[in-house]
């Protein structure tokens, strides 16, 4: 039984229509990628920014109405969602704008914004009676993965590279998680674990191709909207690799306006690292998504082959946004600003949308009066070590009071 707001699913591409059951993971037709597709007026007769206002639940299974599950999950306690959006004026004075805001998605279970489609994904699979789940990650999808299904009592396992930093394959091996290390890139691994899904009937959380997914991560949208009292910002800064988080934050803005909640859509701007950017590079050539080789510090949006490239282009171009590409020096860079000037430590893949956010004003993008989020997706605890490159090497210094003031009066910065 599927929820009676679901009307089916649609290819973005060639828009056919798919029946919402048995569930389809891409288009029969034509094989991209496929969207949710609701009735609306049957979410606004029990939905309201006012019934939202009454709710107490802070997570994102306040928005349940605007899911394509029946249910939400009985134990909701290690909380999903409702992460702070915390307002900068300092930093918005100095760059021109009137307001900036960060959305600090580190704050979820495992650290990463991923748990919002971890935490769909689980339930849905559970609805469709299955109890273990396979993902392909580089990292933040397998440990979040690993983290709820431990929570929920599921089963998962991860195909994930090697060569992924050993804290997140760490996490994923904590969390009680089967994890197949592969001797191969993420690419080759996505592919790896979906044939591994087709042939055992299993539940696969492959980013991109699961449309469910994207769902789940449009809750952060849904978040920015309703702190803001269903003003949206004039621009949100969403770092991308395979481009499902940021087709979810469209997804969320169209589900709003078609809602009739909010007037507009925010620009949404695509930040790659320029090692792997072939979303971004795809918005000059005007054609189809090339894939590249990927190679950047950023390990999160470090992919050949976006699968969810299409979509993912289409959030930007409709919404207005923009794409830009930055070094992984920049990255750095922007990694270590924003954890002097915010208190937010970000792995190298959420701090390019910093990164994207600081060329934007450089480069003249802003008004004056403009409202400007940026989407942090993933704690710099996850990956420690690319961080410790603009460091001073760490030193020690006798246990006296003379030499702890030497020490003092001579930083090493």
């Amino acid at each position: 039984m599927i929820p009676q707001a679901i009307t089916g699913l649609q290819c973005y591409q060639c828009k056919w229509m798919v029946p919402a059951e048995p569930f389809s993971y891409t288009c029969p037709k034509c094989g991209k990628n496929l969207d949710f597709i609701y009735d609306y007026g049957k979410i606004a007769a029990s939905c309201s920014p006012l019934s939202l206002n009454n709710d107490h639940d802070a997570s994102m299974w306040r928005y349940l109405p605007l899911l394509p599950v029946r249910e939400a999950p009985e134990n909701r306690s290690l909380r999903v969602g409702g992460t702070p959006l915390v307002d900068f004026p300092r930093i918005a004075k100095k760059t021109g704008i009137a307001r900036l805001q960060i959305k600090d998605d580190t704050r979820n279970p495992s650290g990463s914004l991923k748990d919002r489609a971890s935490e769909l994904a689980i339930q849905h699979a559970r609805e469709l009676g299955q109890d273990k789940i396979i993902a392909a990650s580089t990292g933040n999808a397998g440990s979040s993965l690993a983290a709820l299904t431990a929570y929920h009592n599921m089963k998962s396992i991860i195909l994930a590279p090697a060569t992924a930093p050993p804290a997140k394959l760490t996490q994923i091996l904590q969390h009680g998680a089967q994890l197949v290390p592969v001797n191969a890139n993420y690419d080759a691994a996505f592919d790896l674990a979906f044939e591994w899904a087709q042939k055992h009937k299993s539940y696969c959380r492959n980013t991109g191709i699961n449309p469910i997914l994207a769902e789940g991560k449009k809750t952060v949208a849904l978040e920015i909207a309703e702190e803001n009292d269903w003003k949206v910002p004039d621009h949100i800064f969403i770092p991308v690799g395979d481009g499902c988080i940021i087709s979810g934050v469209y997804k969320g803005f169209f589900d709003l306006v078609s809602l009739k909640w909010i007037e507009s859509m925010p620009a949404l701007h695509a930040v790659q690292a320029e090692g792997s950017a072939a979303i971004v590079d795809s918005l000059s050539d005007e054609g189809e998504i090339q894939t590249v080789s990927a190679n950047t510090i950023a390990d999160s949006i470090s992919v050949d082959q976006p699968r969810d490239g299409g979509k993912a282009r289409r959030a930007i171009l409709e919404s207005g946004g923009r794409g830009f590409r930055v070094s992984d020096a920049d990255i750095l860079e922007a990694q270590k600003l924003l954890s002097e000037t915010t208190g937010i430590f970000a792995e190298p893949a959420a701090a390019a949308a910093y990164a994207g956010f600081m060329q934007a004003f450089k480069t003249g993008v802003f008004k004056p009066d403009d409202h400007v989020v940026v989407l942090i997706t993933g704690s710099g605890l996850k990956d420690t070590a690319n961080a410790q490159k603009l460091l001073r090497p760490i030193e020690s210094v006798s246990a006296t009071l003379a030499d702890v003031e030497i020490f003092l009066d001579n930083p090493q910065d």
